[in-house]
């Protein structure tokens, strides 16, 4: 397949709407390495060609029919057309047409029609000039953006060309609003999630034609209305009505601000204070029940207080520094309640956290269904343990047998949960003991062996790169994307080191226990530290990233 790229851009490389077409071409290309097929592109850059404009002198049709008699590069760009079996058109909405430089382009097409008059039905308006070559089996691609907040009532005046040119379902054609989001860093979660939307148009594009799933992703908006034009107008930098000049670190707080999402509304206003250290600037962000509010007198009492170079801050907005990496090298500081940094995608949509959602559905390659995302759940692996720690100490045979049970029933479990190798193992040592048991081994070595095997699971756990508990605790820090958080993976292995010292530390009072008139309550006895250890667990989880994040 040959695919010319025409970019309409005055702008060339560095156009937002390239960055869709680049992602369009991305899926493409990957439809041709699954079914094997050849695939060539060309790019026109419209600011490096020199293209004047129509003369209106029909020298094409009369005089040199099928040559135009300026000598420019527009008779490369024909040959171009001539040579591709799918033309994509790239440029921004320009005064709700396409750009002046593609516009000569798209008039200078002249020589490639005949000057005979024919109807065209499939086309716009009355009367049409046939084509001078057969352009049978070509296809169109039209990609664009706009400044404005949605394409939809924009794009009259494009249509209303390519409908002419190609006719009303001559063409597919890519339209999307708030084009220039595409060139902010801060938002650069939500535009790369909609170009992976585009990818995925450009793969299904080369199997046959865009799935109408795809295309509603499309044509969703990037942000609400409301967000997006408050964001637009304060981007210039100005304050209204008086047009004075705001200093950056405002300006930055005042998007931030525009991102809060009033749907995390806790029951009670919160004051987010953003102290830049290295401009000794300080403003206030107040979020309420309906919409936020910057304050730049400092009169509030804060809530929580970020203490950080605004540099540190932009890196984390533009996504080249995790904000969870930075507050691990002490790169700011956050006093007050941390809470809301834990949910800071829920506040501002991602918007400098540095943590990413993980979605609820997640895509097929062929992007026609979606499947839940499925979590992890520490019960599965508890279950074997606690059957053969309760049981087996009431009585070996039936205890035994029931645990053996609970082992055979745990891959039932993962239709709705993730399996991690830590469910499977524990499933597969309680077997092993159970069997043990029930086979005559001696309950005062089988018992305490087994506390020893599921204490050196956790501890052996705290040598690889996720420790057992983070595999379970993700599911309550936005899934997966959790692992990838150096203090949450830190605060996971402190936890189950501690953990795993102890049930190394249980066998030994268990033996002796075992000893004693007390063994049939084995298992209970040994369940209070662990639910003491449990309410630790949950106090730990929150008190020492707050104390990271305070700098101590």
């Amino acid at each position: 397949m040959k695919i010319l790229v025409i970019n309409g851009s005055p702008k060339g490389n560095k156009s937002n709407t390239y960055q869709l077409t680049t992602a369009f071409l991305a899926g493409m290309r990957e439809g041709a390495q699954e079914t094997e097929e050849k695939m060539e592109v060309e790019e026109l850059q419209i600011n490096r060609l020199d293209i004047h404009p129509c003369l209106g002198c029909f020298s094409c049709w009369n005089k040199t029919p099928g040559t135009c008699c300026i000598q420019d590069d527009m008779g490369e760009v024909i040959g171009k057309l001539l040579w591709a079996d799918v033309t994509i058109w790239s440029f921004p909405l320009y005064y709700y047409t396409v750009p002046g430089a593609l516009k000569n382009l798209i008039d200078r097409q002249l020589p490639m029609v005949l000057p005979f008059m024919v109807e065209n039905e499939t086309q716009t308006g009355n009367g049409s000039h046939p084509s001078r070559y057969d352009m049978s089996g070509k296809r169109t691609v039209v990609i664009s953006t706009c400044g404005f907040y949605t394409a939809e009532g924009n794009y009259d005046g494009v249509y209303s060309l390519f409908d002419h040119e190609y006719g009303r379902d001559g063409y597919t054609a890519i339209f999307c609003g708030q084009g220039e989001l595409f060139r902010v860093p801060e938002v650069s979660q939500r535009t790369k999630e909609y170009l992976n939307h585009v990818k995925t148009a450009g793969k299904e594009y080369f199997a046959g034609g865009i799935l109408s799933e795809t295309r509603d992703r499309l044509e969703e908006l990037l942000y609400p209305k409301e967000i997006f034009e408050t964001w637009a107008d304060m981007s210039w930098g100005i304050e209204k009505p008086d047009g004075e000049k705001e200093s950056d670190a405002l300006l930055f707080t005042r998007q931030m601000a525009a991102l809060y999402r009033k749907e995390s509304f806790r029951g009670k206003e919160q004051v987010l204070e953003m102290y830049y250290t290295d401009i000794d600037e300080c403003y206030q962000i107040v979020m309420g029940s309906e919409e936020s509010h910057v304050v730049t007198d400092g009169s509030l009492t804060a809530t929580t207080r970020i203490e950080t170079p605004l540099s540190v801050w932009r890196s984390i907005a533009a996504g080249e520094i995790r904000g969870d990496e930075a507050l691990l090298k002490q790169l700011y500081r956050v006093k007050g309640d941390f809470q809301l940094m834990l949910d800071w995608d829920d506040y501002f949509g991602g918007a400098g956290g540095g943590t990413e959602r993980e979605s609820v559905c997640r895509q097929e390659s062929g992007g026609k269904m979606h499947v839940p995302t499925k979590e992890t759940n520490m019960n599965i692996m508890l279950i074997p343990w606690m059957a053969f720690w309760i049981f087996v100490g009431i009585n070996r045979e039936i205890g035994s047998l029931v645990s053996i049970g609970a082992c055979v029933l745990v891959p039932l479990f993962y239709y709705q949960h993730k399996k991690t190798v830590y469910d499977v193992v524990s499933a597969a040592l309680a077997a092993g003991f159970s069997m043990a048991a029930l086979l005559g081994a001696d309950e005062r070595i089988v018992l305490p062996l087994s506390y020893l095997s599921f204490g050196m699971m956790w501890t052996v756990s705290c040598f690889n790169k996720i420790p057992l508990t983070a595999h379970y605790s993700m599911n309550a820090y936005h899934g997966e994307d959790a692992l990838r958080n150096p203090l949450f993976v830190k605060t996971n292995w402190i936890l189950t080191l501690l953990w795993g010292i102890l049930y190394l530390l249980t066998p030994v009072w268990t033996w002796f226990l075992m000893g004693t008139g007390v063994k049939s309550y084995i298992g209970a006895i040994n369940s209070v530290l662990p639910i003491l250890m449990g309410i630790f667990t949950v106090w730990f989880q929150k008190w020492y990233p707050a104390k990271v994040a305070r700098g101590e």
